[in-house]
């Protein structure tokens, strides 16, 4: 019995060197779920400006770890199935077999970093090759427009050409440097990027907290035909509930700086009917 217990303590002392350790390389990706129960968790990323594969590796360590058993682990991840979850968990078990009885999860945590660099690289295309080769392309220009003000709400938006999604995320985070737009209420944005060569669109939206306003605002942007822009619309809200009028202001203050920066015309229709919102379970604020 003597031996059991000196070897659980081993075992322990091995697995609070390693979480201090592992704590200390990778900083706040490295999280602790439960201490008592030994459960960890620790995000991962290809380190690729974009696109950016994540996955979460989650570690439940035994009371006999390293000595005799191995971790017990989960790796949440989107993109992960069949084939390519199969193959990243034969590399671990491997991994492990290479080295039973000894310290492993840093050694895992590289491997699964380093299936993601390898799927990355395997499924770009050639518009994203292109996107990390203009590390130093220029930021593009950001307009801003005029505000719309209602009841204590305020709405104002900003438009950018894009011409590739690495621009959207450049324009994006420069905004969000300024702690106004950043501490706004919501920053609901949508945009559309013509691709040529497929004769097809890559458009995306974001609510940001307010239900459907960015779709709304993506269905805007179809309907006007406007390509290779993105429109980001900040809103302020004052507490004083707007209802519906607040996807009209939304709607109101992208067509307004899309008229003003001649991307479309004021003959165009100047906002999308809003009916119906409240089927939807949509907050009134």
């Amino acid at each position: 019995m003597a031996n059991i217990n000196v070897g659980n303590a081993g075992d322990l002392q091995s697995q609070i060197e390693e979480v201090e350790a592992l704590s200390s390389i990778y900083g706040d990706e490295w999280c602790v779920i439960d201490e008592a129960a030994r459960i960890f968790c620790i995000k991962i990323t290809d380190d690729i400006d974009y696109p950016k594969l994540k996955a979460c590796l989650q570690i439940i360590l035994p009371h006999d770890y390293p000595s005799a058993a191995p971790p017990v682990y989960q790796i949440n991840a989107a993109w992960l199935r069949g084939p390519d979850r199969k193959t990243l968990s034969n590399s671990l078990e491997e991994l492990y077999v290479e080295n039973t009885g000894e310290s492993i999860l840093y050694l895992w945590v590289e491997k699964v970093r380093e299936f993601l660099l390898e799927k990355s690289q395997s499924t770009d295309t050639g518009e994203n090759r292109m996107s990390r080769l203009l590390d130093n392309e220029e930021l593009p220009h950001i307009k801003l427009g005029e505000t719309i003000t209602e009841r204590r709400s305020t709405f104002q938006p900003h438009l950018a050409p894009v011409v590739t999604p690495r621009q959207v995320r450049m324009v994006l985070d420069k905004l969000f440097e300024n702690k106004k737009i950043a501490s706004a209420t919501h920053n609901i944005y949508a945009y559309r990027i013509y691709c040529e060569e497929k004769q097809s669109f890559l458009q995306d939206c974001e609510d940001d907290g307010e239900t459907a306003a960015g779709g709304r605002l993506l269905h805007l942007l179809q309907i006007l035909d406007v390509r290779n822009v993105l429109v980001v619309v900040s809103r302020w809200y004052g507490g004083i509930l707007l209802g519906p009028d607040r996807f009209k202001h939304i709607n109101n203050s992208a067509r307004n700086i899309l008229v003003q920066e001649g991307y479309t015309s004021s003959a165009v229709r100047p906002s999308l009917p809003i009916s119906n919102v409240s089927k939807f379970g949509i907050s009134p604020h």
